[in-house]
């Protein structure tokens, strides 16, 4: 039995839709694994190592919250760059992953510095994209379906050649009108979908897993049973299609 460390990224102020249902997601899955669970909740002022952790995880905020957030992770990107070059796996959502770029908006138009991670800037929409949302991803070399709910003004534009999307647009919103959702870095994803996101897509936490398992050594030798997951994904896929 491995005992896997996850990293919360600022809870208090970066988790808008719930989206900690996701680390409850992946917490289950590696315990009913056979592996125990070490969640750290970080907050904004503490003292952290990144690099203690096998997952790191960050939910989406307000504007306000997320240059408060930009600004405390600036002595930190330096090493969050090197350790996604690393092949760590993350999850980051919405404005989580938006203030990775060159630029965000923030209320009332004003364009605040990213931390320039990423070769991509983000600008606010006329309007808001909601609804569900189906898109293709690839994941461990397969195409796989992923399904989940936009909310976000923002647009997101790529000038980043080594920055992948999550995936391609089938039916529903993506980062504008270019059908794309999402941004990809090795193992790190950013995605607009809620849900939580991996609730509704089990294969895509299995992903994580098994990279986490990869990285420590460990075989997977155990088989979920996700016939209500799956089913409910089917649901949600079927009524998009």
């Amino acid at each position: 039995m491995a005992t896997f460390k996850i990293g919360f990224l600022y809870p208090e102020h970066m988790d808008l839709y719930g989206d900690d249902g996701n680390l409850i997601i992946i917490k289950k899955r590696l315990e009913w694994l056979g592996h125990s669970v070490l969640i750290t909740k970080i907050n904004l002022g503490q003292n952290y190592d990144l690099k203690e952790y096998d997952f790191l995880f960050m939910g989406t905020g307000t504007s306000y919250n997320q240059a408060r957030v930009t600004k405390e992770l600036e002595p930190q990107k330096d090493t969050l760059f090197a350790l996604m070059e690393e092949g760590v796996p993350m999850l980051f959502m919405a404005t989580a992953f938006q203030l990775l770029g060159q630029s965000y908006v923030i209320d009332r138009g004003k364009s605040v510095t990213g931390l320039g991670i990423f070769n991509f800037y983000v600008e606010n929409g006329l309007h808001r994209l909601t609804g569900n949302t189906l898109i293709s991803a690839i994941l461990n070399g397969q195409e796989v379906s992923i399904v989940g709910f936009a909310n976000h003004m923002a647009r997101i534009y790529s000038e980043d050649e080594n920055l992948l999307p999550f995936g391609l647009v089938v039916k529903g919103q993506g980062n504008n009108n270019d059908k794309l959702e999402g941004i990809r870095y090795k193992n790190f994803i950013g995605s607009n979908l809620h849900g939580p996101l991996l609730a509704k897509n089990p294969i895509l936490a299995d992903y994580f897993i098994d990279v986490m398992f990869k990285r420590k050594n460990i075989n997977r030798d155990v088989i979920l049973d996700d016939a209500i997951e799956l089913f409910a994904h089917q649901q949600a896929r079927t009524r998009l299609i």
